[in-house]
């Protein structure tokens, strides 16, 4: 059992917790907080990372109370400001989250995740403009980390701007090789570019590794689809289904590069 009295203990055990959050394992990390908090209930670093493992519990009204807290002791907190925001834009609260984003860039023009952050909110509100601008700001603040990159392109492939959502996943791909997210959506962005030979080889280096991966399977069919290579398409479709039957059957059936398959029994009856 441990006892309180001395600094290094509570450090401890906020260390401790903190691990846990590192770890994903924002359950346990909370009482743990809740220790320090009863010793030290203005500890803004306990209260802190309470409100970010209570944002992974999806418990956002309390979270949000922690971030209060910090921000009562210290108003220019530009974290608890970034994370509050996302709270609040979960719960739907979009104005008071975007108050929340400009307030904490004002204070610190240079933190990059407010700039990412606010960028997704913009994103999720159809702003696609608003957030490319958002996204563009963080990654000239933080030229490497991969988040700002990947939403960049995903943003510029919901705009049809296919080539530059293409140069953003390669470009991401050429500074962090292992990111499979981007591997996967360089292949999307090839296949939307009618590059469908080139989009199969990375599939079939994903498959190769993740050879269940419904997503690849999917996006593999559609660009045999394309090529006319209909039997390794149906194959390929039929596995996916076998997956995750609800979610690819209403793909496929909106699919237009499927199109050319609706009259084909055997494709009919996959999807129905």
């Amino acid at each position: 059992m441990r006892l309180f009295g001395k600094k290094t203990d509570v450090e401890d055990l906020i260390y401790e917790a903190a691990s846990c959050l590192e770890k994903g394992r924002p359950k346990i990390a909370i009482p743990i907080l809740n220790n320090v908090l009863k010793e030290d209930p203005k500890n803004t670093t306990a209260l802190y990372n309470k409100g970010l493992a209570l944002n992974q519990t999806r418990k956002y009204n309390d979270a949000i109370t922690c971030f209060d807290k910090v921000l009562e002791i210290n108003p220019n907190d530009t974290q608890s400001l970034n994370n509050k925001a996302i709270a609040l834009a979960e719960l739907g609260n979009i104005d008071d989250a975007m108050k929340c984003y400009q307030k904490a860039i004002e204070i610190d023009p240079k933190y990059a995740a407010v700039h990412y952050n606010k960028g997704v909110l913009h994103d999720k509100l159809l702003e696609h403009k608003e957030a490319l601008s958002c996204l563009d700001e963080a990654i000239k603040l933080d030229p490497k980390k991969p988040n700002p990159i990947f939403y960049k392109g995903i943003v510029l492939g919901k705009m049809e701007r296919h080539e530059e959502a293409l140069n953003c996943f390669s470009n991401l791909c050429h500074i962090h090789p292992q990111h499979q997210d981007a591997f996967f959506h360089k292949g999307i962005e090839l296949a939307e570019l009618d590059r469908h030979n080139e989009a199969i080889e990375i599939f079939d280096k994903l498959l190769s590794k993740h050879k269940e991966n419904v997503n690849v399977l999917y996006a593999k069919s559609r660009s045999m689809a394309a090529l006319e290579r209909t039997e390794e398409s149906l194959a390929l479709l039929w596995q996916a289904i076998a997956k995750d039957s609800k979610t690819i059957k209403k793909w496929a059936k909106q699919e237009k590069i499927f199109e050319k398959l609706f009259d084909d029994e055997r494709f009919r009856k996959l999807v129905t």
